[in-house]
């Protein structure tokens, strides 16, 4: 009988698409998946994160309810790889001898032999190395998603907030070729995939490494050449670097989603520049007005952290104040989390819990605020929902189903007399009925039903599996520039 495995994954959107590449592999060496009940996989790997400072616990606790597993079946692998591997290192083998591979965020692909040489030699394998071995999307992807494919085009980070831990484990930026990354979104919409996001560490510095400033922009027209593609995404921008040309092609991109998650992290110029942002507050909110002239309709989110060290009273008003201006759709919020190795964690400062605490939860109450008001304008609006898996927590027991606008916002729909023919992966126009905080509601008959490629796929049981495409770094020389597209503005 063929192997399992099972992939438990911690983090980010770069880890998950990460975990998918780990299943391609294991899958590409003749692994399957653990059907999950109560059978005890062969192999398990954790992917980890290391931005939080329960990251540790949270890795450490689950080996730890692991090992009377192990115990039970000596032969079951356990192997532990991503941004925590890399900053720790031999320390988890230590720490938990029953380990049997660790690797680090710039080796993915050598899983599978790591994995065997572990078995050969009954012994631990660890191997984590300093710079990029290979660029990830050359390896084998299986992917989680019928309808929406993550597709990196850089990896690594070449700012130095003094708050991330991130550029350290995951090196510095690496571009891939604008047409390798376009080969592996039409590979995706070949297999069905309505959606994809474009993945980096800072999206918006894509092109440095071939000195082309304006790549990015270039490469979401080019997007919009590709037949069948109907939503494009990114994440993340640095504030920084967000130029005009972007929001220009954002805004003339007919399938580029007028989505926008820009990070602020903090809405006062002392903590800005505490924090190593090299953009202030003013800079932030001249790029929001200027998405906003050029989308109306375009839902902001963001990134905010709480309680970092040396932060005021004065300075904290100054980040509500930011935030009300700024009439975010929701908001990723944070206290502050001292990670040993970064500038930041030795800074004097450091401030009590139970200020950091008291100020999260009125940060908490303004964005509410602000989300719940955003969201009701939406009551009694047409919205286009593309169906998926998970998204509502309550479908079962509602009778719901939920799915993504074309901006990003959650939309729970009831598919009325369509119940049964609606499946993930499909297109749906329903209106919305109610607004709370963080989703929409549409409790009406839909007003129109799609069916999909992807919605096949999924009714199928069909999970894209795309191979790795070429190696995308770049030679010598800007690449030749990808013309404008010429249609006009979205009409989403």
């Amino acid at each position: 009988m063929a192997r399992t495995y099972n992939v438990v994954t911690y983090g980010c959107q770069m880890n998950v698409h990460d975990s998918e590449r780990i299943s391609g592999l294991l899958e590409q060496a003749g692994y399957v998946r653990a059907a999950g009940g109560d059978e005890t996989p062969d192999i398990v790997v954790f992917n980890t994160c290391a931005v939080r400072e329960n990251a540790d616990n949270r890795l450490y606790g689950n080996l730890g309810r692991l090992r009377p597993v192990k115990d039970k079946h000596p032969e079951m692998q356990i192997a532990v790889g991503g941004c925590l591997a890399q900053k720790d290192r031999g320390d988890i083998v230590r720490k938990a001898p029953w380990v049997d591979v660790v690797f680090g965020t710039h080796n993915i692909g050598s899983l599978p032999v790591l994995l065997e040489r572990a078995r050969h030699n009954a012994a631990a394998e660890v191997e984590i190395l300093e710079s990029l071995d290979v660029f990830p999307s050359t390896l084998p992807t299986r992917r989680e998603s019928t309808y929406a494919g993550w597709v990196s085009i850089s990896v690594g980070c070449n700012n130095t907030c003094t708050f991330c831990i991130v550029p350290s484990l995951r090196g510095k930026e690496k571009d891939r070729r604008p047409g390798d990354i376009l080969s592996e979104v039409r590979a995706l919409v070949d297999e069905g995939v309505l959606e994809v996001t474009l993945l980096g560490q800072n999206v918006n510095s894509y092109g440095v490494e071939f000195g082309d400033r304006l790549a990015f922009g270039k490469l979401l027209r080019a997007c919009g050449e590709i037949d069948g593609l109907e939503r494009v995404r990114f994440t993340s921008p640095h504030p920084k670097d967000f130029t005009d040309d972007v929001i220009a092609a954002m805004a003339e991109t007919p399938n580029v989603c007028h989505s926008l998650h820009m990070p602020l992290q903090s809405g006062s110029d002392a903590v800005l520049r505490a924090m190593r942002r090299s953009y202030r507050a003013e800079r932030y909110l001249g790029i929001i007005e200027k998405v906003r002239a050029a989308m109306p309709d375009a839902a902001i989110t963001t990134d905010i952290i709480v309680g970092f060290p040396g932060e005021t009273d004065a300075d904290f008003e100054r980040t509500l104040d930011v935030v009300r201006e700024s009439r975010f759709s929701s908001a990723f919020t944070f206290q502050y989390s001292k990670r040993p190795g970064t500038p930041a964690a030795t800074m004097e400062g450091q401030l009590p819990k139970q200020v950091v605490q008291e100020r999260y939860d009125r940060l908490i109450a303004c964005v509410e605020e602000i989300t719940w008001a955003e969201n009701k304008k939406l009551v009694g609006q047409d919205v286009e929902v593309l169906v998926a898996v998970g998204e509502g927590r309550k479908d079962e027991r509602t009778g719901r189903m939920s799915g993504r606008a074309r901006d990003g916002r959650l939309v729970h729909f009831d598919a009325g007399s369509l119940a049964g023919q609606i499946r993930p992966g499909d297109i749906v126009h329903t209106s919305v009925t109610y607004a709370a905080p963080h989703h929409l509601n549409a409790d009406g008959e839909p007003l129109a039903h799609r069916r999909t490629r992807a919605g096949d796929a999924f009714e199928a049981g069909r999970s894209p599996r795309t191979p790795g495409v070429l190696l995308g770094l770049p030679t010598v020389g800007a690449p030749a520039a990808v013309p404008a597209a010429t249609s006009g503005c979205a009409a989403h």
